[in-house]
């Protein structure tokens, strides 16, 4: 029996994302997307649900942040070797790109959760001697290269990955797409669909595309819009060839641009934002989709630290496989969730000094922000002026951690990195404040559960959902968030965190109402009220924990859009 014959016995629903966050030594992710994705496998296996994962092998990974003596980000590959963790699979197919066959080959990696279970992950890999050279890196780096490049991977992704599952023999029910970039699988299921009388070219679709939306999961995870993949139909013609029809593919990609998301909409029977609000925007951006509202959850035991988990399992020994048992937690006692914090943030603190050489206090208020470096999370709110954080630290002193990468290409992101540090060089004396490079996976894992305040401040409508700040609860971090995404679902003020702003359009005024709260709620209760602190985390554990968790929200995807 070889290696994947095990996996072939169900029907499956294959899950299709061009980046997976699996182990931190596997560098095939970027941020949130990826590390949703990696939470969703691992729940699939958790509930032992029939799925199979398809991603890009990305042996070069992301990017590997280093922080030059200016403070300016320097880019590098983050290569890893596949042949640690995947082993490679007796199959290959081709796709047609430039008039040209690429091959394709899987490696598999078998995604295992405490209990037994086991998932199939394919690496999909065009490194191969059959192809020429240029077309050997369309796998390589994530998210890498120009817009043809983006589409090259693209077409290997859905195309290719769709051909792979059928060479190797999987029997799939449903396909989900993970965002816009796996748009080109459900054209190619349309291929295998004219309609059975010939049409004249009138405007109409030549293809019954009923039978692909009854296979087909679309979940789109922005309402930025370049999040949505948009390619020229100059690159799609000259890459795609005869693919489908041009006229054919306007009609479903949009007129003027392919864009992906808009095909993924039109070729999918069920279609979904990640937070209630995301929903509302989507449906605004696209305007006569039904699109859905399943909001994004993170994997419980992953995300939890050792001392919490420990905690967890006196009071719900279940509580990794049913989260719901944590809304138990708000019984838990005051010294044991507070020695459990400590704990972590002993750990976060050991990691910074590792990292930047500077000590940190454990008795003092840490504040941490860290996501994706772009304008719309606005990292650079908290300075927005600098006297008045002063003065608040000089009356009520308190720490800050920040990290974060900026895409390859995202010039504004790297100038808002260039621009924290240079505020720490310029406060060095007065507010203690590091960055901490090469935010990963495993770096993540310390600062969720060792911070004392997890900051999360985007411009309304832009956060879809988010999930740092789900990780930080289940540690009792407690979230002071703009009211957008998740945080809209779970805020109850003073309850499981606290809101920056107010739930409208205006926005104007967020910094003054982030430092209000840090002046005159956050950190008094920390300093003054040790027991008040600690009955806030408990609740944010017991509220947020049984709810905002992928386990859920699987739950949700099995039974309403996989059963459908």
């Amino acid at each position: 029996m070889s290696l994947i014959d095990s996996f072939l016995a169900r029907r499956r629903i294959a899950y299709f994302s061009m980046e997976i966050a699996l182990r931190p030594e596997m560098h095939t992710y970027s941020g949130g997307l990826g590390v949703l994705a990696g939470d969703t496998a691992r729940s699939c296996a958790d509930l032992e649900l029939p799925m199979v994962f398809l991603t890009l092998a990305s042996r070069d990974g992301y990017l590997r942040q280093e922080i030059d003596s200016d403070g300016r980000q320097v880019d590098h590959a983050d290569p890893w070797d596949l042949a640690d963790w995947a082993t490679p699979l007796d199959a290959m197919v081709a796709v047609r790109i430039e008039g040209r066959a690429v091959w394709v080959r899987p490696w598999l990696h078998v995604l295992t959760c405490p209990v037994g279970h086991a998932i199939p992950v394919l690496l999909l890999d065009t490194r191969l001697d059959h192809n020429e050279p240029a077309d050997r890196a369309i796998t390589d780096r994530l998210y890498g290269g120009d817009e043809a490049y983006r589409l090259k991977q693209e077409i290997v992704l859905g195309v290719g990955g769709m051909r792979i599952l059928h060479a190797l023999g999987f029997d799939i029910e449903m396909y989900h797409l993970n965002e816009g970039h796996a748009a080109l699988l459900p054209v190619a299921l349309l291929r295998e669909h004219p309609h059975p009388t010939n049409r004249p070219s009138d405007g109409a679709l030549h293809y019954d595309a009923n039978r692909v939306r009854d296979r087909c999961v679309f979940t789109t995870h922005t309402p930025v819009e370049a999040g949505h993949d948009l390619f020229s139909y100059e690159d799609a013609t000259r890459l795609l060839g005869d693919f489908l029809p041009l006229d054919q593919l306007k009609l479903l990609a949009g007129p003027d641009r392919l864009n992906m998301t808009r095909l993924a909409l039109n070729l999918s029977g069920y279609v979904n934002g990640v937070a209630m609000r995301h929903a509302e925007t989507a449906r605004r951006m696209f305007p006569g989709y039904g699109i859905r509202a399943v909001t994004n959850g993170v994997h419980v035991p992953t995300w939890t630290h050792p001392a919490f988990v420990r905690l967890f399992q006196e009071i719900a020994p279940d509580w990794g496989h049913d989260p719901e048992e944590l809304s138990g937690a708000d019984q838990l006692s005051d010294d044991a969730v507070w020695t459990a914090h400590q704990e972590a943030k002993g750990d976060l603190l050991a990691e910074i000094q590792f990292l930047t050489g500077l000590a940190m206090q454990p008795d003092v208020p840490l504040m941490a922000f860290a996501r994706r470096m772009t304008g719309y999370k606005r990292p650079d709110l908290l300075f927005t002026d600098l006297e008045r954080l002063r003065a608040i630290n000089r009356g009520q002193p308190f720490q800050l951690v920040m990290a974060g990468k900026a895409h390859p290409r995202d010039e504004g992101g790297k100038a808002l990195i260039a621009k924290i540090h240079a505020h720490m060089r310029s406060r060095a004396g007065d507010i203690p404040m590091v960055f901490l490079p090469n935010y990963d996976m495993a770096l993540a894992k310390k600062l969720v559960a060792g911070a004392d305040v997890w900051l999360n401040t985007p411009l309304p409508p832009h956060e879809a959902s988010g999930t740092s700040g789900m990780k930080a609860a289940l540690n009792g971090v407690l979230n002071l968030s703009v009211l957008d995404g998740w945080w809209i679902e779970a805020w109850v003020e003073g309850v499981t965190g606290w809101a920056i702003g107010h739930d409208d359009q205006r926005h104007g005024d967020d910094a003054e109402d982030l430092y209000n709260k840090l002046e005159r709620t956050i950190l008094p209760l920390y300093r003054a009220d040790r027991g008040g602190w600690i009955a806030m985390m408990k609740e944010s554990i017991s509220k947020i924990g049984p709810r905002f968790n992928s386990q859920r929200m699987m739950r949700r995807y099995a039974s309403e859009a996989y059963l459908r």
